[in-house]
């Protein structure tokens, strides 16, 4: 097991909103660890404390309690964030300037050296796309577009953790392929990599782990393969026969049963149920065309973890006017 690069301990936010100061508790107890050189998803519904934990862990916004730790140090020590490149869900840039301008500005604030600064900014430019839109201001910039140059200056002083909230907002399928191929890069560079994303192909395509909160708290944690590894499966038989005794028992005891001509097919739990069903058809003198496993998506899991708690949570514009407590 390799070292963790990010700890997080029993973190708490609250923050206070409206007229009245409604407490809200954005985060309650969340407890998770990002590792060395993996690729590691935290993921949620809009509103369960995706973004509150990151701006926590950065410092961004105070905790109410708990422990934030980044490469073994507390998270606010000025040596621990030089190794860290971050790319808010709306990143923020000045409109006025075009993106060499703002990479220039970003690359003197991380002490990038002239030479260093002529190296990046153009290759930077070019790998996020951007090369043909050198002369136009950032404010006539697309969503997707302001995207790019939010990467660009994540990746400008070759950090060695990444935290991306949300990196395929707003960007369409080659965008999308773009950004995931850049993850690839660093992700086989060495670079550990934390990222927010709902686009839960994107996810299964590129994480090594995942956390799911739920309304602030840890509903599952773990790599993809053991965490839908424990979920119901489920088989699908496809028989040919005419028998309609056999017809009427595997409509009967299976599920999304579907008839056409002298096929049939349904599902059924793997197992007992499946072995019984084969047994039978087979004894009815049934042709076995296929059987065929179903394993439950990330989709179907990320629904399901989601969906176990109903608790009110703040919206997107509360929180955006609420102060911490």
């Amino acid at each position: 097991m390799t070292d963790p690069i990010l700890e997080v301990r029993d973190l708490h936010k609250t923050y206070r909103i409206g007229f009245t100061r409604r407490r809200v508790e954005a985060i309650r107890g969340l407890s998770f660890e990002v590792r060395q050189g993996e690729v590691f998803g935290l993921l949620g519904p809009n509103g369960a404390g995706k973004t509150s934990t990151i701006k926590a862990a950065l410092r961004l916004v105070t905790p109410t309690s708990g422990e934030v730790r980044l490469f073994g140090n507390n998270a606010w020590q000025r040596d621990a964030m030089r190794r860290v490149g971050y790319l808010p869900e709306n990143p923020y840039v000045y409109q006025y300037l075009n993106a060499t301008e703002f990479l220039d500005l970003c690359a003197r604030l991380t002490d990038l050296s002239a030479s260093e600064r002529s190296r990046r900014i153009p290759e930077l430019i070019d790998r996020v796309g951007l090369s043909h839109a050198l002369d136009r201001r950032i404010g006539k910039f697309s969503k997707g577009m302001m995207q790019r140059v939010g990467l660009a200056q994540a990746l400008l002083h070759e950090p060695e953790f990444l935290i991306l909230d949300e990196p395929m907002s707003g960007l369409d399928p080659i965008g999308r392929k773009q950004v995931r191929e850049i993850i690839l890069d660093e992700h086989r560079k060495g670079k550990t990599i934390l990222f927010t994303s709902h686009i839960l192909t994107d996810v299964e395509m590129l994480c090594d782990r995942v956390a799911i909160v739920n309304h602030g708290k840890l509903s599952a944690e773990g790599k993809l393969k053991d965490l839908l590894a424990h979920q119901k499966k489920e088989v699908e038989i496809t028989v040919r026969t005419t028998d309609e005794t056999l017809l009427a028992r595997i409509e009967s005891e299976g599920r999304d049963f579907r008839h056409q001509g002298d096929e049939a097919s349904a599902t059924f739990s793997q197992g007992n149920e499946a072995r019984l069903l084969l047994q039978k058809a087979t004894a009815g003198g049934a042709e076995i065309l296929q059987v065929r496993e179903l394993r439950e998506s990330l989709e179907s899991f990320f629904v399901q973890e989601a969906s176990k708690t109903e608790l009110e949570s703040p919206s997107l514009a509360e929180l955006g006017s609420a102060e911490p407590s």
